[in-house]
Formats: structure tokens, sequence, C-alpha cells
């Protein structure tokens, strides 16, 4: 007779062999969730509510689907995915301005797309007031995707499956406008940013330690740079001449949308988050490297009648105070707000 030992070690021996074939892959795999649903313990609320809360898998692959997908555009060559590409923030890689149709270029680089459930105000100038109305913008603009909302229904709608995909979210036929806006919100705003190390550092979290030059640059970010790239999210969301050009002919900035002569040449101040994988940076590209962009800060602005005040000094030109040492150390920092996981969620990649 087999020992009680034996004996389990026998039933265990069958029971690996008959898993396989009676365990279904619901039982062995996480339970999948819409991404970026929570607000994470070291971020402020956010300020826009998804229309589903939380919005149905259904409704963000719906999402996912359209911010994919090249028929938003007049030529049917250029998705939203095209100028905002997951491995790189979803931003544009080492495109200095964006590319839209018949390969025309725009005047702006390609912002990184990220923690947009906390920004009230989008785009480098703040004319998009709503996560739901942002993408009006880049679909009717002329160097961009060149297309009306008129015909991008009527493409729509002429797709049997997106009809029926759309009815089953929002319960009615035929797609319109709203429905559309609302569908890509449910994809975009699932778009957080919040496991990079530094946010394992805050959250007190295994991964997140950081070392002696990391953490003196963060202490230098938050004293000479901390007025404008504040808090968690490392942006004030206000708007700010940092002293890149002396007039405005060519992008007036703020000032296109105001109206204001008071805000010529101020630009949305854009998050750290993830800054090592998005070059070039501001918001015409113009700076390869982020050593380049603490040089403009520290010695390379030039005055203006609207130059942020914080960037005046009592000697010398306008500009921060920065050592090698201390350019040095913040540069070992931002590589900290790097959030693999975001980029790497399979959950918001293209699906085909």
């Amino acid at each position: 007779m087999l020992g009680n030992t034996m004996r389990r070690l026998v039933l265990l021996g069958l029971a690996g062999l008959l898993l396989p074939a009676c365990t279904t892959e619901a039982d062995v795999a996480p339970a999948w969730e819409v991404p970026g649903t929570e607000v994470p313990a070291n971020f402020p609320a956010p300020v826009y509510a998804t229309s589903q809360n939380p919005p149905s898998r259904e409704a963000f692959e719906l999402g996912r689907s359209l911010f994919y997908d090249p028929r938003l555009s007049r030529t049917g060559d250029i998705s939203c995915g095209s100028c905002h590409q997951q491995f790189v923030a979803f931003a544009h890689q080492d495109h200095r301005l964006s590319h839209g149709v018949d390969n025309l270029l725009g005047t702006r680089n390609a912002p990184a797309l990220q923690n947009l459930r906390w920004r009230s105000e989008l785009l480098w100038d703040g004319g998009a007031k709503h996560l739901e109305t942002m993408p009006l913008a880049p679909i009717t603009n002329p160097v961009e995707m060149d297309e009306t909302l008129e015909n991008v229904l009527r493409k729509l709608n002429a797709d049997a499956g997106y009809q029926q995909r759309f009815e089953r979210v929002y319960g009615r036929r035929p797609i319109d406008s709203q429905q559309l806006l609302k569908a890509l919100a449910q994809f975009t705003a699932a778009l957080t940013s919040s496991n990079s190390r530094y946010d394992h550092y805050r959250r007190h979290e295994a991964g997140g330690e950081l070392s002696a030059p990391e953490l003196r640059g963060l202490q230098v970010l938050r004293q000479k740079c901390g007025a404008c790239h504040a808090g968690e999210l490392f942006t004030d969301e206000t708007y700010r001449n940092n002293g890149l050009d002396r007039t405005f002919a060519a992008d007036s900035g703020r000032a296109h949308i105001t109206g204001r002569p008071q805000d010529a040449g101020r630009f949305k101040v854009p998050s750290l988050r993830n800054v090592a994988l998005t070059p070039p940076y501001m918001h015409d590209g113009r700076f390869r490297t982020l050593r380049e962009v603490l040089d403009h800060y520290s010695g390379g602005m030039v005055e203006s009648g609207t130059l942020d005040a914080q960037f005046r000094r009592s000697t010398g030109g306008p500009g921060i105070a920065l050592t090698d040492d201390e350019k040095t150390d913040l540069l070992a920092f931002l590589q900290t707000l790097t959030d693999t996981e975001f980029t790497h969620d399979q959950r918001l990649a293209e699906h085909r």
C-alpha cells in the first residue's frame, strides 16, 4: 500500500497531467481591466470624468480602434496614432513638426498624450477646452488630417462593423458626432502614466530606489524648475514665454486663442513625465536633446515683452542659474520619470 506522502505525490502528479486539458484561459489569466481608470495614490483628483464610469471594455476598445484608424483623415493615410506613437509616450519620434496628409508639415511639435484626464485645457495654446472636443483640431486641420466631421461620420457609418460596435456601446444608430468624440475619449482618457521609478519612490513601493545624483536632481528641479513643472504631474498647466524668440510672427502661441497681446509667445508648460523619450523639445521641436534644453534655460534665453517674470534676473541676461553639476543631476533625475509599463502596455497598442 502507498503511504500518505506517496499517495499525495501521485495525486498531484495526475492533477498536473490533467490540468492543461481542463483549464481555460480565463482560469489562469488575470482579469482584463480597462487601463487608466484608477487615480494613482500620488496624483490629484482628475478634472475629466469618462462618460462611462468606469468605461466598459467594449467602449475602450472602440475608442482604440478609432485612434488608430487612418480613415479619420482625408487621404486615409494618417491616424491619431501616426503622430502619437506609444513607444515614445504617444509623441512623435524624432519629428520636429507633425507630419500630416500629403506629407505636409504642421507648425508645431506633436506633444505626448498622457494623463489627459488631469488637464482642463489642451494643445500647446489651450485651444481645446475638453477632452472630447480635442480631436476636432487635428481632424479638421488642413496640414494634419484635413477632413470634415461630416465625412468621417459618413465613412464610419458605411462600415457595418463600426455601426454594430457603436450601437452596442451607445444603443442607437446611425453613428453621430457625439458618439464618435465620446468613444475617442474613452481611449485617450485611459492614457495614464503613473508607474515610473519616481512614482514607485513617491509611493514607497518596490523598485523606487533613487541614486544620490537622482535625489540631488529632484531637489534642483523642485528649487529651480518647480514653479512651472509643479506637482506630481510636473506641470502647473499655465502658459509661459520661456525666452525662445524676440518676436512671434510665425506662431503667437496662446495669443492665437485669446487675441491678447500679453499672451504672445506663451505656450502650455508641458509635463516632464517620460520627457527622456520625447525629443525634440519645445512647441516647435527646436532642441534635439535635454542638455540643449537646460543650456537654453541657463544661458540661451532672449528678452521679449512677454517673457515670464521669473526668468528675469537682476544681473546678466534672462534665465535660470544652473551649474554643470546641477544639470548633470537634473538629467539623471529626469530619466526616473520614464514609465516603461505605459509605453509597453499592450492594451494601449494598435490591434490589427
